[in-house]
């Protein structure tokens, strides 16, 4: 459920950055001997268990396999906070973790290593989704970074209220239409029920508003010469809120409790007592995990309409400082870690030995190729070792390669804070002037944009 912020842009001056960045590097990247020492991040604490005995477990296979490259991990991960000190101190890591909101700054900043030009020879990455790829890539196409997992939005839906309100659990809505009409059949149920739930709090209703405008192939920002501007004002946004106005007040299929977190949508699916929401397939082992969710029950679909989708995920990019030797060996370490269709049955098996669920569109089975042969090959492997039902994900597996995949728009957490007036408002007034407030958002995020 996290939104993740874009990092703020760095006051140093190009000198300054360009002796900042040769600090960062590690000393010894290539010496006599001609071994290369990298220093990555992404270590887990020491607090998670399990994720760190795995990350351990897997440096010490790849040094032995590569005993030409010496590891040296660091803990932690993104935080944008505190990156640009790290940058300006030198503490960047040779490797560093970055989620898919993060490039288009780190690039224009000169933080990361343009890797254009070693990339012919790193296999498997030409598999990975084009749309992933492009994260990373500047205006002229050249990549700077290697995307290694990612997340897309789509229709999370209780299969048990399905068949009790006579639908078929294996064709969920298709259409934000058919989403109306499942959901007041679902909430006929009575006894507490509701068709279909919304975040609407601390941002999240403008990060379902953001997720829904792209499902009808809407925009939220758009590039205004060198900066943004509001995009999402449309008669199609009108016509999608107008539908959620009508579930919400016509049908009363929504309930009246509409200031809610995610988490307490979460809680209502878990319970048994909701429909449908948005969300991403991680939502389907915390339903299970914290909220008394049963994988049974839960089924996952591509988001309605499906003529675009939210994005998110993360990646690895090579600091600006490193040598070509650095850069050689870090793609070898992160499409070896990352990349590597060879390794998916090892890490199935183990994640199966530690009873983590297997067959869902989350590690250690991320959903990053493209149709073909590695991803039919993928595909096989979690439905041989599932320990989940993988039939119960397979509409919105069978959906994702054709469903657009777009990343947050800039500076997404102040724009999601503006448009969580907008989805409140639907939600909260019967008589609301949906077009009258997307044109006081439309004013707000210009506002931010400075346009």
């Amino acid at each position: 459920m996290k939104r993740r912020a874009r990092t703020r842009r760095c006051l140093a001056t190009t000198a300054v950055l360009a002796l900042t960045l040769a600090a960062c590097s590690s000393d010894g990247d290539g010496g006599d001997d001609g071994r290369v020492t990298l220093h990555i991040n992404g270590q887990p604490p020491g607090t998670d268990e399990r994720e760190l005995r795995v990350f351990e477990a897997e440096i010490a296979l790849f040094e032995e396999e590569h005993p030409e490259i010496d590891l040296v991990p660091h803990e932690g991960f993104m935080d944008p906070e505190t990156f640009h000190t790290r940058v300006a101190g030198g503490d960047l890591e040779d490797v560093f973790y970055v989620y898919l909101t993060d490039p288009a700054g780190i690039i224009e900043q000169g933080y990361a290593a343009d890797l254009t030009d070693h990339l012919d020879d790193v296999p498997h990455l030409d598999q990975v989704r084009p749309e992933l790829h492009e994260v990373f890539q500047d205006e002229e196409g050249r990549q700077y970074g290697v995307p290694t997992a990612n997340y897309s939005m789509g229709l999370l839906y209780h299969r048990g209220l399905f068949e009790r309100a006579g639908l078929d659990p294996d064709a969920p809505p298709t259409t934000w239409e058919e989403v109306r009409e499942a959901s007041a059949a679902i909430a006929a149920l009575g006894g507490g029920v509701t068709g279909y739930g919304e975040c609407a709090t601390e941002n999240t209703g403008g990060w379902h508003l953001t997720a829904e405008i792209y499902s009808t192939g809407g925009g939220v920002a758009e590039r205004d010469g060198e900066g943004w501007r509001a995009a999402f004002h449309t008669p199609e946004t009108v016509r999608l809120l107008e539908n959620l106005r009508a579930m919400r007040w016509e049908d009363d299929s929504m309930g009246s409790d509409q200031m809610r977190s995610c988490e307490d949508v979460m809680v209502q699916m878990g319970a048994g007592q909701l429909g449908m929401y948005l969300g991403a397939p991680d939502n389907l082992p915390t339903l299970v995990r914290q909220y008394d969710g049963d994988y049974e029950d839960l089924g996952l679909a591509p988001v309605p309409d499906g003529r675009g989708t939210l994005l998110g995920g993360e990646g690895y990019m090579i600091n600006a400082g490193a040598s070509d030797e650095q850069i050689e060996a870090a793609l070898t370490w992160l499409q070896w870690r990352f990349v590597n269709p060879d390794a998916v049955e090892r890490r199935i098996e183990e994640a199966a030995a530690d009873e983590l669920p297997v067959g869902l569109p989350t590690p250690p089975t991320p959903d990053i190729w493209v149709e073909g042969e590695i991803r039919e090959s993928v595909e096989a492997l979690k439905e041989r070792h599932a320990n989940v039902p993988v039939e119960n994900v397979r509409p919105f597996m069978e959906g994702a390669p054709t469903v657009e995949g777009r990343i947050e728009p800039p500076r997404a957490q102040e724009v999601y804070a503006i448009l969580d007036n907008v989805m409140q408002g639907v939600l909260t007034d019967e008589g609301a002037d949906i077009r009258g407030l997307l044109d006081r958002a439309e004013d707000d995020v210009n506002r931010v944009y400075g346009s």
